[in-house]
């Protein structure tokens, strides 16, 4: 079997041209498409300095092979950090690109890997968790998700996105010739010695596709209860959720609020050698140590309903279902917990006692989530206030209200500024702000009854801090601001209650 060779001929090359190099020797293999011209395999045979053998490709078989010969690991992408180490590297790169019509005609695509690479370089080292590549009708956006908000980095030239984006692809071995329908991929590089995992999707639009490119640090896949930043009694209601022999754990909130680490975190108190545990997910993020792992795959039945079914044959102690999305998958939850296993998942609501109400619309009976659901975590992740600019002020009256403390106990708030070390936006890093509901005696009655959302949040919120409670304490404590708390959290009447 012959193995794959460096790519001497340059990608742009072997993309116009229709020729690429198989395999090299005396002479060397030589892909050429159908309609290739006599001067493209001159020019290779030139290039290549020694004669040349003719295998014809079809289009499909040709872009195969042009994605797994210029992969990310044969273009020297691996170690990318040390050519971005400067304070504004990227920004010094965009200056240094050639014009719009320079770069569609330069020869090789130095300028289009060295932009991709600053662009992951830059996401890297600011901690965004996305890259989105946006083209419009003159102009391609890249903007980069910090902290959870999107900040655009770079505005370029409309015609630079085809190189771009075909760059992308061929990096996550997705089909280039292919623009017409979403594609998913990913790339694993290597920055500074920081194993990185990329996930790719790509989506058509108007003006083009659209890119957005996940980054993963699998350098950061060590997850602990500890580190999650739950209050001590939050968190020692969790482990006790942990602690129960069967029953169904759910994390509720947002895509982004953190749900997947909380979940990973409680595996891996539970991951002890003396339990069997299995999830099945969507996508895998982190690979942990000890635990099967399984991939839903649409495309070939392979959804969540399936896997669990599946994985319930492998004699689990511990089950882990990525997300209930329909009433086939709660059914078998609930089955699941039944029959005596610890099921834990995540469901899409905005609050904690949300949840049993998904359920119920799911067609789950209530006297089952009585039963099986043992407790629920809403949360959020917020911003907090970066500590070298952070502004101290008197809290104004409406600022009291929603603290729920009389004006005249005014307390010292703080609010945003920004500086060069949170690159003005005032904000540095997040942290999580939960909600949980332990269902007792009393919960469990109230969910058997079929009582409304209402009063089962009035029953479970007693003694305990609601999400919004959970970040105005965050805010007293000059970790955030009000209006940070404000944007993430849905702020219902009466939800937020004295802090």
């Amino acid at each position: 079997m012959t193995t794959r060779p460096d790519p001497v001929l340059n990608y742009t090359f072997a993309r116009e041209h229709g020729v690429i190099l198989l395999a090299m020797g005396d002479p060397a293999r030589l892909g050429v498409k159908d309609g290739v011209r006599a001067h493209s395999i001159l020019e290779a045979r030139r290039a290549l300095g020694v004669p040349v053998a003719i295998e014809a490709l079809e289009a499909q078989a040709f872009e195969r092979c042009l994605a797994e010969t210029y992969a990310v690991d044969g273009m020297g992408a691996e170690e990318i950090a040390d050519e971005f180490d400067g304070e504004n590297s990227l920004y010094s790169l965009l200056e240094g690109i050639p014009k719009a019509a320079d770069l569609l005609e330069v020869d090789d695509e130095a300028p289009i890997i060295r932009l991709i690479n600053g662009l992951i370089s830059e996401a890297v080292k600011v901690k965004a968790s996305d890259i989105h590549v946006e083209p419009f009708e003159s102009r391609l956006s890249v903007r980069l998700r910090i902290d959870g908000v999107l900040q655009e980095i770079a505005s370029l030239s409309g015609r630079v996105a085809p190189l771009l984006v075909s760059r992308i692809k061929v990096m996550a071995r997705l089909d280039i010739a292919e623009k017409r329908i979403p594609q998913d991929g990913r790339l694993s590089l290597t920055i500074g010695g920081k194993a990185l995992d990329v996930r790719v999707s790509t989506l058509p639009s108007q003006h083009g596709e659209r890119v957005v490119m996940r980054l993963l640090d699998k350098s950061q896949g060590h997850f602990h209860l500890d580190q999650l930043g739950m209050e001590p009694s939050t968190l020692v209601a969790y482990r006790q959720a942990l602690s129960e022999p069967n029953g169904i754990v759910l994390v509720t909130g947002p895509t982004g609020s953190g749900k997947t680490t909380t979940l990973y975190s409680g595996l891996t108190k539970l991951n002890d050698k003396t339990r069997n545990i299995l999830t099945v997910e969507d996508p895998i993020e982190y690979a942990l140590e000890g635990i099967g792992q399984t991939q839903v795959n649409s495309k070939v039945g392979m959804t969540f309903a399936a896997g669990l079914r599946a994985i319930l044959r492998q004699d689990p102690d511990v089950v882990m279902v990525g997300e209930i999305r329909d009433a086939e998958t709660a059914q078998i939850a609930v089955q699941a917990s039944l029959t005596g296993h610890l099921v834990l998942s995540t469901v899409h609501t905005n609050n904690a006692v949300g949840a049993i109400t998904r359920l119920r619309d799911m067609g789950v009976e209530p006297f089952l989530l009585a039963s099986t659901v043992k407790a629920i975590i809403a949360q959020r992740l917020v911003r907090r206030l970066c500590g070298a600019c952070k502004e101290a002020h008197e809290s104004t009256e409406a600022e009291c209200k929603i603290l729920n403390i009389p004006h005249a106990r005014a307390a010292t708030l703080y609010r945003a500024s920004g500086c060069t070390v949170c690159k003005n936006t005032g904000y540095a890093g997040r942290i999580g702000i939960y909600e949980l509901v332990l269902v007792k005696d009393d919960i469990r009655a109230m969910i058997h009854n079929d009582a409304s959302e209402q009063d089962i949040a009035r029953a479970a919120f007693q003694n305990t801090e609601t999400l919004m409670q959970s970040g105005l304490r965050h805010v007293i404590g000059g970790t955030t601001s009000i209006e940070e708390v404000l944007r993430v959290c849905r702020q219902d009447g009466g939800e937020h209650g004295g802090v």
